[in-house]
């Protein structure tokens, strides 16, 4: 009987990202990092810093996902409103946590700019914390619901702190990869075919442009890795059928 899958769901916040005027590279990094520890993620949104939509975004994925991972609005400026939002989404109060209040006390600054510095300090009453290894303020964990800085190192140093044991996932997500000159409509029914004996594999097909030509990229992610080569040696024997050459990952022919 195959482990139960555990997913996730990224909500990035912030009208930046929404602007353009920042881009977000959190999501590629968290995801990689979730395949290691087992966590598949699942969906990922990005809505703005409106406290009504942050708790209802929050709500519906929290029920919706096994964890829900979100980023930016803990800051010390006044749109930074996620960590208000969340106790909202969970009907709790909003409390100054004793061991981020530390923290942020130990560099001095003048009163106006503590006071703004202190606002990091908020957390949902209940949570527990995200140790962030750079020192500065911890983000913090209420249910399944993670919250974490939008300033990547800082995420992703959060990120680091992660455990199999906290999350609860299984085996680590693997891939495999091969690439040919051949368009996705010319093998799509085949890969329907193949992907239909192994539902627990997932397989893609992402088409790639050259000056002299295009092709498909196939790319094979799971869990069990005998699956995956044997997926793989059937998508490399579909190739050679349609007349064309397997491109192997690294191969440049295949960027």
């Amino acid at each position: 009987m195959a482990a139960k899958e555990v997913t996730a769901c990224m909500i990035v916040i912030g009208n930046e990202i929404l602007s353009g005027r920042t881009q977000d590279v959190n999501l590629q990094h968290l995801a990689i990092e979730l395949n290691e520890l087992g966590v598949r993620m699942k969906e990922a949104r990005v809505i703005p810093d409106i406290e009504d939509v942050i708790v209802d975004t929050v709500n519906e994925c929290r029920v919706k996902f096994d964890h829900v991972f979100t980023t930016g609005g803990i800051g010390p400026t006044h749109d930074d409103i996620t960590a208000e939002s969340i106790a909202r989404a969970f009907g709790v109060e909003i409390e100054y946590h004793p061991e981020i209040s530390e923290r942020i006390q130990r560099r001095e600054a003048p009163p106006e700019v503590m006071a703004a510095r202190m606002l990091m300090a908020r957390v949902p009453k209940g949570a527990v914390l995200i140790d962030n290894p750079t020192g500065g303020p911890q983000g913090f964990q209420i249910d399944n619901v993670f919250v974490m800085a939008g300033v990547p190192a800082v995420m992703q140093a959060m990120v680091s702190s992660f455990s199999k044991e906290r999350l609860g996932g299984g085996h680590p997500i693997r891939s495999r990869s091969i690439g040919a000159l051949l368009g996705e409509s010319t093998v799509a029914n085949a890969l329907k075919e193949i992907q239909d004996r192994y539902p627990d594999i997932d397989l893609g097909s992402y088409p790639f442009f050259r000056p002299d030509g295009f092709g498909t990229n196939l790319v094979m992610r799971g869990t069990d890795t005998r699956l995956l080569d044997q997926m793989k040696e059937e998508v490399r024997q579909m190739i050679i059928d349609f007349g064309a050459d397997p491109i192997e990952e690294g191969d440049p022919r295949g960027q």
